[in-house]
């Protein structure tokens, strides 16, 4: 008699991913700068650790915080209390404040059609509960984030079709990719319930253009379905461009309040903006009733700790210090970005440019032995096992062009990043130098057979030509 489910014999996690098992050659052998300098560094695991100065700096100066305190009083029996799902008030406004100032008071969130999830990934999956049948599907643009094939898959039956983009536009969306997507899903005889991205894009570090995020809004109006914008990254946008929301388009096509609203789906969190994934808070903000109501009685399998709301509440509520972080967490990635595509340069590889998230999408097409993914995986397995980096290939990603890999660079020390720059410019180098010589062994021995087919040829020649002379 079967004893156990399918989900626990199948291997419909995604574990066997490359994304994964890289993690798990790093678990094996991590790099450490005093006590394993010659181990694998982790470069495949989109970090923020480059702001944690500030957040300590603030809590060292607002111990009542941390200490859960209010004005000097232990709150601590309140808040070890049952609480309900729907979350802290003064933490849900908060958050709906901190998510209105990263896009620049242009929209406001309303508190109330917030739910609080334990992190992005619980936020995803909550809401394909809401919105997809076992057997739905989304549809996706690639190359997309590899955890997505577990989020929204692995426990809601649904399913997942790729909109395919192309490095010749920057793999930006286009309709035709969109429209393509929506034809194969039919074909595979799949409903689609909805278009899921993330905004700014993980793997690619940009972010989604007005003409893109229009072209979304207008495909899933026609198509009478869903549109889920995954802004998790929304606070990492560097340089001179602002983050642009799916609700910046919405207000700008004067559709906040209609029925198009409701179909449009907003995931947070605050891993990578803040560099908390261990706090485990996420949000899911809807337009749509029903998705609240059901999303929140939903989130009681995953709630976020009154502990941890109660403290970045707080955190959240000092605009001073909410204002300070996001500029100099800005200032911050973009110095380290800086720094990882010079290295990249100096090893003789380039990436797509990109202006947001922890990471760069690295273009190593020249390395390959051949045009494929085959040859992708055995270039990854080299810097993997060779040259001790942990970066994550394309085709864990969905690329549909081999030689891409997703490089994080915000989760080290600029040291660390900097020996990471030297290993992979002396692999490069080494790799350059053998087929050099390939090459120049090969031009030697082509050279070699031409002379001596010529002399051959000669002497065969020679000795025709005697007989008749004679």
């Amino acid at each position: 008699m079967k004893q156990l489910s399918t989900k626990v014999t199948s291997n419909a996690h995604g574990q066997d991913s490359s994304y994964f098992l890289g993690w798990e050659e790093y678990e094996k052998n991590p790099y450490d700068e005093i006590k394993n300098p010659n181990g694998i560094i982790q470069m495949g695991l989109a970090e923020n650790q480059l702001c944690f100065d500030l957040i300590e700096t603030w809590l060292a100066k607002n111990p009542d915080a941390a200490g859960l305190k209010k004005e000097g009083q232990s709150i601590f029996k309140e808040l070890a209390l049952f609480q309900d799902y729907h979350g802290l008030p003064e933490f849900k406004k908060a958050l709906a404040e901190f998510m209105e100032e990263i896009r620049g008071n242009r929209v406001t969130f309303d508190p109330s059609k917030i739910v609080l999830t334990a992190g992005s990934t619980s936020a995803n999956e909550t809401l394909m509960f809401c919105l997809a049948e076992p057997g739905d599907a989304f549809l996706l643009p690639t190359p997309y984030y590899p955890g997505f094939d577990r989020d929204l898959k692995w426990r809601t039956g649904a399913e997942i079709v790729p909109i395919h983009c192309s490095s010749s536009n920057g793999f930006q969306i286009t309709e035709s990719a969109l429209q393509q997507a929506y034809q194969q899903a039919q074909k595979l005889d799949l409903k689609v319930k909805g278009v899921l991205v993330t905004n700014p894009s993980n793997p690619l570090g940009t972010m989604l253009t007005r003409r893109e995020l229009n072209l979304l809004v207008d495909f899933i109006t026609s198509k009478n379905i869903h549109l889920i914008s995954d802004e998790i990254y929304s606070g990492t946008v560097f340089g001179f461009e602002q983050f642009v929301s799916v609700m910046d388009v919405l207000k700008d096509k004067k559709l906040e309040n209609s029925e198009v609203s409701r179909r449009v789906h907003v995931v947070y969190s605050l891993s990578k903006d803040l560099g908390l994934p261990g706090f485990r808070v996420g949000a899911i903000y809807s337009n749509d009733e029903m998705v609240v109501s059901a999303a929140t009685k939903m989130s009681s399998f995953g709630l976020v700790s009154s502990q941890t709301q109660y403290l970045l509440s707080a955190l959240l509520s000092d605009k001073k210090f909410t204002g300070t972080y996001l500029n100099e967490n800005q200032k911050r990635l973009k110095i380290r970005q800086k720094q990882l595509v010079s290295g990249l340069e100096a090893a003789g590889v380039t990436c797509l440019k990109s202006n947001a998230g922890l990471f760069c999408w690295v273009d190593m097409r020249h390395l390959l032995d051949t045009n494929t993914f085959e040859a992708e995986l055995e270039l990854w397995k080299k810097i993997v096992y060779e040259v001790k980096l942990n970066i994550s290939p394309g085709s864990s990603c969905h690329c549909t062009e081999p030689g891409w890999f997703r490089v994080c660079f915000a989760n080290m020390s600029e040291e660390t990043l900097d020996l990471a720059m030297k290993r992979l410019k002396e692999y490069v180098e080494s790799t350059d130098s053998r087929r050099l010589i390939s090459k120049s062994s090969h031009e030697r021995i082509k050279s070699l057979r031409k002379r001596t087919v010529s002399n051959w040829v000669f002497r065969v020649s020679w000795t025709d030509r005697v007989p008749d002379e004679r």
